[in-house]
């Protein structure tokens, strides 16, 4: 088998799909990548026990058909410092050997056999359930969303993301317990009857935001039943087991009146929080927020080692005065993951629950954020 590739694209192919394999597998299989040659593509393979992802690369021409296995850090280490140039790939099946022919020199490597490689089973055709997604929109939302994810080994279904499908939109939520992110895409919509929900594993969703283009012209495709999922772009596919498990009502723990609403400059207020940020107890991380009229005051201390700080900005406020407490580390990486000019903050009182959400909302889409606060000493 003899095939030529772009050197570049087979690098970016291969450097996606290392972050599937683990650095240590109970099968030495999956140590490898695996390349498939047939009907003119050339699909690599790579994975783990739970994910198998594969991708394809564009092939400038092919002599015969063929699988093979290759080591993954010897061929990411042979291939990161060739630039951009055609790539000769051939095959010495009598000495078991892959040689690879560029413009400046050549490299061969040993190959294995493929056979031991999992094989997932296939996605349920009569139990499916599809969602399509444009792929900027999924990766935005995921991206949004991923960060609060729990690592909970007695709730393995708090660790990964939620996807459900209901009548009125699909959601995207995630939640550690102390806070809660939920994306409602009100333009994907679920036939009636056909409501449908999976959990996706956090490790697949970092996989996903890192490699899905920020595009609204493709689509992903996912497709999925009670256990399995396949999830599907121009040029990869990802099959995957789901975390099993029922997954809590987000709904119920969103608060429904919190009337006291303060809106401020999102990016000036996560450089106040920052900035007061290395003044709390490193225990608690513990920020003090003071609204009133037309002021948001953003205080922390640390006693054991008399330091304080305090920042004052300014906010549209009619509400009650209050004095909240939050751990000031989870409220910046909230505040990081919503891409708006201005946010609002919805209060009821220093016990309750507050949501934060863009004063704005994207086209076809509704963004809640939720942020347990926490006890402060008046």
């Amino acid at each position: 088998m003899i095939i030529t590739v772009s050197s570049k694209q087979l690098s970016e192919t291969l450097n996606i799909l290392a972050k599937n394999v683990e650095s240590k597998n109970t099968l030495p299989i999956l140590g490898n990548f695996i390349f498939i040659v047939k009907e003119d593509v050339l699909s690599i393979k790579a994975g783990n026990v739970d994910t198998i992802m594969t991708g394809k690369v564009t092939m400038d021409s092919v002599e015969g058909e063929g699988t093979f296995a290759v080591s993954v850090k010897d061929l990411l280490d042979a291939v990161k410092n060739i630039p951009e140039q055609p790539m000769t790939i051939e095959t010495d099946d009598a000495n078991n050997l892959m040689k690879v022919k560029h413009q400046s020199g050549f490299f061969s490597l040993p190959t294995a056999s493929a056979d031991e490689f999992p094989v997932m089973v296939a996605v349920s055709e009569t139990s499916c359930t599809t969602i399509t997604i444009q792929e900027g929109l999924l990766q935005e939302n995921i991206a949004r969303t991923v960060f609060a994810t729990a690592q909970d080994e007695l709730r393995p279904v708090m660790n990964g993301v939620y996807f459900d499908l209901t009548k009125d939109h699909l959601a995207i939520v995630a939640s550690d317990g102390h806070q809660l992110v939920r994306n409602c895409l009100t333009t994907i919509k679920a036939e009636e009857g056909k409501e449908a929900s999976l959990i996706l594993p956090k490790k697949v969703s970092f996989l996903l935001k890192n490699f899905l283009r920020g595009t609204l012209e493709s689509d992903v495709t996912l497709t999925f039943d009670e256990r399995r999922v396949n999830i599907t772009t121009d040029n990869f596919t990802i099959e995957s087991r789901l975390i099993e498990g029922r997954y809590p009502n987000y709904n119920s723990v969103i608060p429904q009146n919190n009337p006291n609403i303060v809106a401020v400059d999102r990016a000036s207020f996560v450089a106040a929080l920052k900035r007061v940020a290395p003044f709390s107890n490193e225990s608690s991380n513990l920020a003090r927020l003071h609204v009133e009229q037309n002021l948001l005051q953003v205080d922390t201390e640390d006693f054991d080692f008399s330091k304080t700080a305090s920042e004052r900005l300014a906010a549209d406020y009619s509400g009650t005065p209050m004095n909240i407490g939050f751990n000031c580390v989870r409220l910046t990486e909230v505040l990081a993951n919503i891409k708006a000019q201005e946010i609002s903050i919805h209060l009821a009182d220093p016990s309750r629950a507050a949501l934060v959400k863009p004063t704005e909302q994207p086209d076809g889409q509704e963004i809640t954020m939720l942020i347990m606060p926490m006890l402060i000493n008046d």
